[in-house]
């Protein structure tokens, strides 16, 4: 294109204050750059792969689901539908997973670890969504360093198979001290809340931790039905 005639486009785009747009090579592709805010489209090729929660409103709220190779952290009280989240991620269809269960009835497809010391858990492990059920009775077994060793262990594991981890908290059985550093551990932290309103039992979750990235400023409702979890497409601002 001739200078005078690039000139005139840069002053017509100038003058009817709409951004210049110039075609520019990234990863060997043609791209959009906005000369005007910097902001450049991110090549698909370059984007964080993301695993289903297996909550499609949860989904929503995260843009997608989990990064892929993250560890999630599921809190709240025995009541709150922890244990409903976790069987939820660990049964997507189509989706190999692994569950290991030491604290409580052990269900068809899950596998026994009451036994196991947690080093012996990862060699358990199959597929892209594992599920522990429960940190707590590794802590309470063990001890807190023993279970944030074994965070690290399976943090590293994650990674290399871009796989997803989900262990459960239960609260009121911890130290402010062990929660906070069970907390730090992980990528994703979200909590599960119930609170009673006169003749209703009102439920939500909450997405505090997001690593590298913003958490939601918004709760979840949901509801425990016969099928598990549903929860709203729509969030209430906290």
């Amino acid at each position: 294109m001739p200078y005078n005639n690039l000139n005139n486009l840069q002053k017509t785009a100038i003058g009817s204050h709409k951004p210049f747009k110039a075609a520019k090579k990234i990863y060997g592709r043609s791209i959009l750059a906005d000369t005007k805010s910097h902001i450049q489209d991110i090549p698909d090729s370059v984007k964080q792969k993301k695993r289903t929660t297996g909550i499609v409103g949860l989904n929503l709220l995260l843009d997608g689901g989990f990064p892929e190779g993250t560890i999630i952290m599921v809190y709240g009280t025995p009541l709150a539908g922890v244990d409903l989240a976790a069987m939820q991620f660990w049964k997507v269809e189509g989706e190999e997973g692994t569950y290991l269960m030491n604290d409580g009835d052990v269900e068809l497809g899950m596998i026994d670890t009451s036994d196991l010391h947690p080093e012996m858990y990862i060699p358990q492990m199959a597929g892209g969504r594992i599920v522990v059920d429960s940190l707590s009775t590794i802590v309470i077994k063990y001890g807190i360093e023993e279970a944030l060793k074994f965070l690290r262990l399976t943090r590293e594991e994650m990674k290399k198979r871009s796989a997803n981890i989900m262990f459960v908290v239960y609260t009121g059985i911890h130290a402010p001290i062990e929660m906070t550093r069970i907390m730090r551990a992980a990528d994703i932290v979200i909590e599960f809340k119930t609170e009673v309103h006169q003749a209703e039992i009102e439920r939500t979750l909450a997405v505090h931790k997001m690593k590298d990235a913003a958490s939601p400023r918004r709760l979840l409702p949901f509801i425990i039905t016969d099928n598990g979890i549903e929860a709203s497409t729509t969030s209430r601002v906290v």
